[in-house]
């Protein structure tokens, strides 16, 4: 019983760990590329951010990912 709530733990935070992330990055990269085209000169800038905050934003789903890993490890 208990092996089967850790499992149903892991998906839900894996599931949820990486909607958050996967909309942040959706957002960042749209942002970005509005500002590239409304001022290409400072594109170099932007681009940096923008991998700036995709790493940010994607550590969190690696947290996800780690905090599922320990569930897991729960279960068994």
């Amino acid at each position: 019983m208990e092996a089967g709530l850790a499992l149903l733990g892991v998906g839900i935070a894996i599931g949820a760990g990486v909607i958050g992330p996967g909309i942040g990055i959706g957002i960042i990269v749209g942002k970005a590329i509005e500002g590239m085209a409304r001022q290409p000169e400072t594109s170099g800038m932007v681009r940096t951010t923008m991998f700036i905050g995709i790493a940010f934003a994607e550590a969190l789903a690696l947290y996800a990912l780690v905090f599922a890993f320990l569930l897991l490890g729960r279960a068994g």
